[in-house]
């Protein structure tokens, strides 16, 4: 399974976010991005690639730890930026931003602990992917525009497990599709709060 640890924005804040990119779209040049669709919006926290069935439960029990030891924090979506010259357009992130890196740097170690290669360790920073380009495009009034958006402030609560299945290939404007396959509550003990783990 293709899985990577996240921190989910709420149905309201998703809501606020889809108004400011709709503004975004109507922009000149919208067109030559691929926009992102709501069930996509999240803050990856860390990327573990494909995982062999056998690695879910031990890589579990290490995300598991890793709630049971983050307290729940203020997060919101605010501001923005892009990778690779337009490549990737992204909004970014406000509050106890600490404690989010944090929460990513140890989401990076479970995984590192459960025997995946994880690569080389990179300062965490925060970023909601909501359109991507295959060439270089000039994203500055996209990001001006969002440096203007704040959503609404929310607790974070949990860390989501999530199963990425790729777009199918030669499907034009097919999206990748996501499963949230387990939860853990923040701060909750290191068994509490976890859900669907037996599915994954």
């Amino acid at each position: 399974m293709r899985l990577f640890a996240a921190v989910l924005p709420p149905s309201e804040v998703v809501d606020e976010l889809a108004v400011e990119v709709d503004r975004l779209k109507r922009l000149p040049g919208a067109e030559a991005l691929r926009w992102t669709g709501r069930p996509g919006w999240h803050y990856t926290l860390a990327f573990y690639g494909e995982v062999a069935d056998d690695v879910v439960p031990a890589l579990s029990d290490r995300l598991a730890r890793a709630a049971h030891r983050t307290p729940p924090f203020e997060l919101s979506v605010a501001g923005g930026g892009q990778f690779g010259h337009g490549r990737a357009l992204w909004a970014g992130a406000d509050g106890t931003l600490d404690t989010l890196r944090l929460l990513a740097d140890r989401a990076e170690a479970a995984g590192r602990k459960a025997g995946l290669p994880m690569g080389e360790h990179r300062r965490y920073k925060a970023h909601l992917t909501v359109a991507r380009s295959r060439d270089a495009v000039q994203v500055r009034p996209y990001v001006e525009l969002l440096a203007e958006f704040t959503s609404s402030t929310w607790t974070v609560g949990e860390l989501a497990l999530v199963r990425s299945n790729l777009p199918v290939a030669g499907v034009r404007g097919d999206q990748p599709r996501y499963e949230v396959v387990a939860r853990w509550e923040l701060g909750a003990g290191p068994r509490a709060g976890a859900q669907d783990v037996g599915g994954a």
